[in-house]
């Protein structure tokens, strides 16, 4: 009965939007603001009914509104609201345009921090299901935020940009974002991070089985590393070039690395699981080499 009732309302209020947009030979104008308030107060009915369709169609209605009479800042706050439903319906795709939508109007606005949050909260909502799509919002988020000269919240976006394309294994582009992530942290003389992004890229370029550019960015950022984090990475390196499984594995194993970012912590996990795997295909084969020699010990007959 409650939602029933709401649906009523809610209905009642498109009906006076309907009106406020109507013109006479009084009324030249349509009063868009009051339509806008008011399929905004449909909308909100439609909501607490679930009336889903409704309400996202109510949304993009007022959002219109807004747009036509210049309040760009609240178009972008209802095509917002307009995106959370449309995730709710299970359409990502829609969800993706809302945000953009938003993001550009709070642009126009004069609010390029909201329009970065806006892309953020996006990127969060379709993360599990769409990875890529978020990746590519986290990267808009990253940019939108440059053009104001703010490199905090850059490399919060590149960051988790970086960790998508880690759980994508797109390694090669994941090492360019790293390295654009501690770009904007020497920007605001964080070395602390650099120095945890260096092992990070280490890490990277190990997994992309590239020894010679893992060497090139630990010179390069030693300087913002801590001892440990030196003497662990220098292990490292020297193991994997080595090839002695043992050393590699127990660098990898040290606590600073074990206690990363989760999708580094992993591919020191996969580095691992690599030469645990790659040992027990060698000691396979010179099993069988041994089987061989034992099968002809005595001798041809």
């Amino acid at each position: 009965m409650a939602s029933e009732r709401k649906i009523v309302e809610g209905n009642e209020c498109i009906q006076n939007a309907e009106k406020y947009l109507k013109t006479s030979f009084m009324k030249w104008k349509p009063d868009y603001d009051s339509a806008a308030l008011e399929y905004s107060k449909a909308a909100t009915c439609f909501k607490t009914a679930k009336v889903l369709g409704q309400c996202k169609d109510c949304l993009l209605k007022a959002a219109d509104c807004y747009s036509k009479n210049n309040s760009f800042f609240s178009a972008a706050k209802n095509y917002e609201q307009a995106a959370f439903v449309y995730k709710d319906m299970g359409d990502l795709s829609s969800t993706k345009q809302m945000i953009e939508r938003a993001c550009q109007l709070f642009r126009e606005h004069g609010t390029p921090d909201t329009a970065a949050l806006c892309l953020e909260k996006g990127a969060k909502m379709i993360e599990t299901k769409q990875p890529e799509v978020a990746l590519d919002l986290y990267i808009k988020a990253m940019d939108v935020v440059m053009i104001e000269d703010r490199p905090t919240q850059a490399s919060e976006h590149a960051g988790k940009a970086s960790r998508i394309l880690l759980k994508l294994k797109r390694y090669d582009d994941a090492a360019e974002m790293v390295k654009k992530e501690m770009q904007f942290h020497l920007a605001t003389e964080n070395t602390r991070a650099v120095g945890r992004l260096v092992v990070g890229l280490v890490l990277i370029h190990l997994m992309r089985e590239d020894y010679v550019a893992a060497d090139k960015a630990f010179k390069e950022g030693y300087n913002y590393c801590e001892r440990d984090e030196c003497n662990t990475l220098m292990d490292l390196l020297e193991g994997y070039d080595q090839g002695d499984g043992e050393q590699l594995n127990r660098a990898l194993n040290s606590p600073f690395i074990k206690h990363m970012d989760v999708e580094f912590a992993r591919l020191a996990r996969c580095l691992e699981v690599a030469v645990d795997t790659n040992k027990d295909k060698k000691g396979a084969a010179k099993g069988g080499n041994d089987d061989d020699d034992d099968e002809f010990s005595g001798g041809l007959l």
